[in-house]
């Protein structure tokens, strides 16, 4: 599902310990933590923050001295509720170029989110560990197997996501439906 990204956020509520424990039982490992500074823009031909339902990011990451441009459109585009986002991401040589780039065509940058991220891979799941300044701790599942559209792959998400067990056994809170953008600019 090339371009199409189907996550789901919860807030961490408690140790991770035991939601790693089950990972490391079906085989996953934790990778490298990595700093992920990303940088949100908000477009001059149109104002994402416009919508009554924000629907659109542009970001500029910088992770470990390489960086990334990502624009994201989440769908259904005017549901509060959103299922799944087209997603268009690409390396860059050089971030600040890029940020003077968008500078110089009046894009203006709306929030930064300064996190630290552990990832881990099981069965077609990526799962992030993520520490977000001024927010606190949460845990992002994205589906990374091949499915033949986000109905498959919510379900198969859900799937893994129920097999963890209980919320009090992971530390999994509630669901979060919003990205860390939203939360950084009080979107709530």
């Amino acid at each position: 599902m090339e371009y199409t990204e189907v996550e789901q956020k919860f807030r961490l509520v408690g140790p991770a310990a035991g939601l790693k424990e089950r990972l490391v039982a079906l085989g996953g490992r934790p990778g490298r933590p990595s700093r992920q500074v990303d940088t949100y823009y908000n477009a001059p031909h149109r104002d994402f923050l416009g919508q009554e339902v924000v629907s659109e990011w542009l970001r500029v990451r910088v992770e470990d001295g390489a960086a990334s441009v990502n624009f994201k459109r989440f769908h259904p585009i005017a549901s509060p509720l959103k299922t799944h986002c087209d997603e268009y991401e690409s390396t860059v040589a050089d971030a600040e170029a890029v940020r003077r780039l968008l500078a110089s065509l009046d894009f203006t940058e709306l929030t930064v989110v300064d996190k630290t991220r552990e990832e881990w891979h099981v069965d077609g799941v990526a799962v992030a560990f993520d520490r977000v300044a001024g927010l606190g701790e949460f845990v992002e599942f994205e589906f990374k197997g091949e499915a033949t559209g986000v109905p498959e792959a919510t379900a198969r998400l859900e799937a893994f996501i129920a097999g963890l067990g209980p919320g009090a056994d992971t530390g999994l809170g509630e669901r979060i439906r919003l990205g860390y953008p939203h939360l950084t600019l009080g979107l709530e």
